[in-house]
This record gives structure tokens, C-alpha cells and sequence, in this order.
């Protein structure tokens, strides 16, 4: 009896080539619709499934490869008697090959104004069901989603040479990895469909339950790259990508020179960006410098070169082999500034042709290029830290401007310092905490994260701002829990404070303020970084 393949996929990429090798190793062919009739203009046999099953396509396709003939063929253990006598029995025939992908469920939901209607209709039932029973019964049935895999599979079975356990493993497992994936893609447009609905008013028990938080949560990234190592050398570290990253993500950028990213300049590119964006409502030029994943140095300016100079003038040192991110083209006269130093990143909009060729004398230095028009989140996106034994999932702090505050000072902030204060209250909610964040209306002068007590947060900011701290404002990532960082900042010359309040001592705070004719608001917004 003539070994079968059974062939229909939704992307026909190389599908004719391959189908010619199955052909070639002795196969005959089962296939259903749209494959059938390609295979057929390609000028191969073809028995098209309804024939084989003797059980019409019906319901616009729906219903066409869940017959006993198709899985009992699939399923059967070839080794097991009682399989085979089933098989003769119901005149079913065993298929060893399966290949087959998916309704592009994902691209349809891209689709700007999609309806629910049409996203249901492309979630795929006969193909997963067919792979996964393929996958599972792999010591005797090839499972084939990848159409890069179709080159060595085809070649190895035209040449007699069967396929080891191992690579049936892989290709089952590949099976099982794609179709949870596709899953979890389903899932998460229920999922914000739900959120969305306005039917989530209803006080009806199913929908007075949140379900933006599922009893089961699951994440699925696809393979980018395989990096160097991780945070240190002896840690082996790999990038994964949203199957949906945006194109104003780091997931997306666009690599045009330098060295491979390692783990911690993705981390430090990442955390640039966050920051840089978090200045779009500014309508300014804007250029972040970041080390370790924090900011030591911001500013804005009328033009990019400006921008630039204040962000470096801010400390000087750490910028040393850090990462620089700006939100305009980077043009020849900033790339000069920008290769008369070592950075280890550069991330803009674009790079026009003169800036590039300057930056050909620095080839180790990474640029990159990320879409800034288009959002960096979207309102369902949650962050993940892992823990020992669990995962700790929260919502994004898109908390990005001050909705409102409150004086509560004698003395009112003046325009300049409340731009200023605007300003810092950006930039300090990226920084590790403990975090202060000195600043004017126009770049950081001093920023101190990662302290075990605020004060000592303070007392690095200052020491990095050094005369610059005079007349500079501070802000502050949480609240004073004494009286001792606003008369540290007075001494340094701190003209206005901005913080979130809520502590037991804010009177105190306060009261130490107006002793300094210190103008302090509060945010009633909390920014921890840890």
C-alpha cells in the first residue's frame, strides 16, 4: 500500500517544491481546497481529501478533515494489532506525512477595523488537530508546521533515510510550541475584547468577575536571537520577541551597524527608550543617555545637537560607554559630537547618509532604528519579573504626566520651576529607587538611584550636580519619611520639591520646606523602580 502525505496549508511558501520531494520518495498525496488545487496547477497528482473520505467539504469549509478516516489514519499505532485490524476494518489508510499551517489568525486581528466576527472565522480547528495528532503519534507520522523545515525533510526522504527519534521529538515539539502559541494569541484578543466590551457592565455573575485576570496565565515569545551571554559571562542568554512587538519597540529596531547586542545593551536600550518616550508630550528634542539601565543624563532642547549637549553636560563621566537615544534624526553635526566618544549604542528615528559615514570610523558602535510614531505600549500590557518558584505579572506604569498636585507650601513653585518639576517628575519615575532626580526646565544635573534610604539618594544627586544644584528642583520617586532630604536639598541650593506624599511625618517635610522658602507639591502618585 502507498505511504500518504497529507498536504493543506494556508501559506503556500515552497509547499510545490516540497510536495515534488514527498512525490519523489514514494508518497501519494491527500490535500484539501486552495493546496489541492496549487499542487494541481503545479502538474502533481492529487486525491483531494472529500474523495479520499468519501464525505463532502461542507459549512464554507469548516467541516473537511475531521473524519475517523483522517485521524484513525493519523493515530493508529503501527505496532499495535488491534490499531491495525480498526484500520483494515474501516478501509483507512495510514498517513505518515502531515503537513500543515495555520489560518493567519494574528494577521487578520493586525488588521485595522477587524471585526470580532471575522477574527472568529480565522481560528483554525482541522489544522491544529490534525498536527497535534500527528505530533503525538510521531514515531510514526511526520508533523510539518515550519515551511524551513520542508528543504531537509524533503531531501532526507527522497534519499530513503529515515528520520531519527530525536528529530520526530523536535518536530512534534515544534507542533506543540506553535499551536500553544496560537492559543495564547487567541486568548489574548478574547481577552481584550472582554476588556473592552461595554457588556462588562452587566452585573451578571460571568461578567462582574475580572477577567483582564485569568486563573491560568500564560506567555508565549518567539525566538530572535541567540546572544552572547547574559548579564555575566558565564550565563548563556537568548532574546525573545512578542509575537506582535510594535514597530516602536526594541523588539523591532532595526540594527544598521556595530557589534551583536548583548543582554544588558538590550536592557539598556529598552530602558533609554522607555524614558525617551515618556518625553513625547514635551513636542521637543530630546536626548537620554542611560547607564545600567538608569538615566545619567537628560535634556531638551530647540535642536537635537542641543538637546545632546545638555544630556552629556549632566554628568560627563557616566555617559562614558553608555547608550544614547534621541528622538530627531541624528544628523551629521551630532553624530561628530556623538564618535568623539565611546558609546556603546545610538538609537534615533533615522540617520541621515552623511551621519552614517561618519559613524563608519566608530564600527563597533551599535545604531539602531525604532518607529517613534507609533506607541510604544498598548493598554493591555503587563510587565513580568520572575521569582523562585512564580511570576509576578503587573500592569504598565503608563503614569506618565501629573494629572493634577498639590501645594502644600507657603511658597507656590514659579512657572519656570513648575516646568522643571514636570520635567524631573518624568525622568525620576525611570530610575532605580530609592531615586532623586535634580533637574532644571531643560535637562537632569544630578541623579541618584538605588539607595538603601532616600537621603543618601539625595546626597548623590547633589554631589554629581555640584554648583549646578543651586537653583536646580527635586524630585522624588516616594515619599520623605523625615524632614532630613529637604534640609539636605536646601543646603544644596533646591529651589522647589516635588514628591507624592502620604507619609506620617509629611508635616514635618512640609514645615521644613517653608523654613527654606522651599516650594513643595505632591503628586499623590507613587514611582517605584525596583
Amino acid at each position: 500500500m502507498q505511504r500518504l502525505a497529507l498536504i493543506s496549508v494556508f501559506d503556500k511558501t515552497g509547499i510545490v517544491d516540497f510536495t515534488r520531494d514527498l512525490v519523489a520518495a514514494g508518497y501519494g498525496i491527500l490535500s484539501t481546497g486552495g493546496t489541492a488545487r496549487t499542487l494541481e496547477e503545479a502538474g502533481i497528482q492529487v486525491t483531494p481529501v472529500e474523495e479520499y473520505t468519501g464525505f463532502p467539504e461542507m459549512m464554507d469549509g469548516r467541516v473537511k478533515t475531521l473524519h475517523p478516516k483522517i485521524h484513525g489514519g493519523l493515530l493508529a499505532l503501527r505496532n499495535d494489532e488491534g490499531h491495525m485490524q480498526s484500520l483494515r476494518q474501516h478501509d483507512i489508510q495510514m498517513i505518515d506525512v502531515v503537513v500543515v499551517n495555520l489560518y493567519p489568525f494574528e494577521q487578520t486581528i493586525a488588521k485595522p477595523n477587524v471585526t470580532f466576527e471575522e477574527a472568529v472565522e480565522m481560528i483554525d480547528i482541522g489544522g491544529p488537530s490534525m498536527l497535534r495528532a500527528a505530533a503525538k503519534n510521531h514515531p510514526f507520522v511526520i508533523p510539518v508546521i515550519d515551511p524551513a523545515d520542508y528543504e531537509w525533510i524533503g531531501k532526507r526522504l527522497k534519499s530513503g533515510e529515515a528520520l531519527s527519534t530525536e528529530e520526530r521529538r523536535a518536530l512534534a515539539a515544534k507542533v506543540f510550541r506553535s499551536t500553544g502559541a496560537y492559543d495564547r494569541a487567541i486568548d489574548d484578543y478574547f481577552q481584550t475584547q472582554l476588556q473592552s466590551s461595554s457588556a462588562q457592565a452587566s452585573q451578571s455573575k460571568a461578567e462582574s468577575e475580572d477577567t483582564s485576570w485569568p486563573s491560568l496565565y500564560t506567555v508565549t515569545f518567539l525566538h530572535k536571537q541567540a546572544l552572547r551571554y547574559g548579564e555575566n559571562p558565564h550565563q548563556s542568554a537568548h532574546f525573545y520577541a512578542e509575537h506582535d512587538a510594535g514597530p516602536a519597540t526594541i523588539a523591532a529596531a532595526v540594527q544598521l551597524q556595530g557589534k551583536e547586542l548583548s543582554y544588558n545593551n538590550i536592557q539598556d536600550a529598552d530602558a533609554a527608550l522607555r524614558i525617551l518616550r515618556d518625553l513625547d508630550d514635551l513636542n521637543s528634542p530630546a536626548v537620554v543617555a542611560v547607564k545600567h539601565m538608569n538615566p545619567c543624563g537628560v535634556g531638551i532642547g530647540s535642536s537635537i545637537l542641543e538637546a545632546f549637549v545638555r544630556a552629556y553636560e549632566a554628568d560627563p563621566v557616566s555617559i562614558f560607554g553608555g547608550i544614547i537615544a534621541c528622538n530627531r534624526v541624528v544628523d551629521e553635526d551630532l553624530a561628530a559630537r556623538l564618535t568623539d566618544m565611546f558609546l556603546e549604542i545610538v538609537i534615533a528615528p533615522r540617520f541621515t547618509d552623511a551621519a552614517r559615514e561618519r559613524f563608519k570610523r566608530k564600527k563597533n558602535v551599535r545604531l539602531l532604528t525604532v518607529d517613534m510614531t507609533e506607541p510604544l505600549w498598548r493598554p493591555d500590557h503587563h510587565s513580568f519579573r520572575r521569582v523562585s518558584g512564580g511570576l509576578l505579572v503587573q500592569e504598565i506604569d503608563l503614569q506618565g504626566d501629573i494629572p493634577g498636585w498639590t501645594v502644600v507650601t507657603k511658597r507656590q513653585p514659579t512657572q519656570a520651576e513648575s516646568l522643571a518639576l514636570r520635567f524631573a517628575w518624568k525622568i525620576v519615575k525611570h530610575v532605580k529607587s530609592n531615586a532623586i532626580v535634580l533637574a532644571t526646565d531643560a535637562s537632569t544635573v544630578g541623579v541618584g538611584a538605588g539607595q538603601m534610604n532616600r537621603v543618601g539618594a539625595a546626597e548623590i544627586a547633589i554631589r554629581q550636580a555640584g554648583p549646578k544644584a543651586k537653583g536646580s528642583v527635586l524630585a522624588s520617586d516616594a515619599f520623605f519619611p523625615m524632614r532630613d532630604t529637604v534640609d539636605t536639598a536646601a543646603a544644596a541650593g533646591v529651589r522647589a520639591i516635588i514628591q507624592p506624599g502620604g507619609s506620617i511625618k509629611d508635616e514635618e517635610s512640609i514645615a521644613a520646606a517653608d523654613e527654606h522658602d522651599i516650594a513643595m507639591v505632591f503628586t499623590g502618585i507613587r514611582h517605584f523602580l525596583h
